[in-house]
C-alpha cells in the first residue's frame, strides 16, 4: 500500500463530503498507508471547534484518527508556510511517501519545490486518480468535486475548474 501524507486543508476537504456515499475520505483510508503529522492533528482540533462546514469536517477526520498514523516530525526553520505544511513536507521528505495530499492551492509551486521524490496532488487529482482506479466514478467524482468546492469556496479558482474539465471527459 502507497504511503500517503496529508495536511489539514487536504484532509478537511475530503472530511467535509464524508457522511455522503461514496466517502472520499474512507476511499483514502481505505486505498493508502496515510501519515499524518501530529501539528496537522493540531489543526484539525482548532478548525474543528468552528460551527461552519469545515469544522464539522475537521471533526469528522479527528473522529477517524485509528485509521491513519501520527508521527511527530521537525519543523524547517526555513519553510515560509504555516507549521502543518511544514512538518506535512518535512515528513513527507523523510518518509520518501509515494503522496502529498495538499489543497494549498497559492502554494502549490513552493511546495512542489520543496518535495524531493514525492508526488504532490490535491483533492481534485486524488479524485481523479480515484476514478482512473475505479474507486469512484466520473459522475460521482463530479459531484464530490462539486460539494467540496462550494464549501471551500473553489468556484472561481482556475486549477479547481480545469480539474472539473477533465473530470467532465472522462
Amino acid at each position: 500500500m502507497s504511503q500517503l501524507v496529508a495536511d489539514a486543508s487536504a484532509l478537511v476537504s475530503l472530511g467535509i463530503v464524508a457522511d455522503d456515499d461514496p466517502d472520499p475520505l474512507s476511499i483514502c483510508l481505505a486505498q493508502y498507508e496515510v501519515v499524518v503529522p501530529t501539528v496537522v492533528i493540531e489543526e484539525l482540533r482548532e478548525i474543528a471547534s468552528y460551527d461552519d462546514a469545515h469544522g464539522r469536517a475537521a471533526a469528522t477526520v479527528l473522529e477517524r484518527t485509528e485509521a491513519f498514523e501520527t508521527r511527530t516530525t521537525d519543523l524547517d526553520a526555513e519553510f515560509p508556510l504555516d507549521d502543518g505544511e511544514n512538518a506535512a513536507v518535512s515528513l513527507a521528505n523523510e518518509l520518501d511517501a509515494a503522496l502529498f495530499l495538499c489543497d494549498e492551492f497559492n502554494q502549490l509551486g513552493l511546495i512542489h519545490a520543496s518535495l524531493a521524490d514525492t508526488r504532490l496532488v490535491t483533492t481534485p487529482t486524488l479524485l481523479s486518480v480515484l476514478v482512473r482506479t475505479e474507486q469512484l466514478s466520473a459522475a460521482e467524482a463530479q459531484k464530490l468535486l462539486d460539494e467540496i468546492s462550494v464549501a471551500r469556496s473553489w468556484d472561481s479558482n482556475s486549477y479547481v475548474q480545469r480539474a472539473r474539465s477533465l473530470l467532465e471527459e472522462s
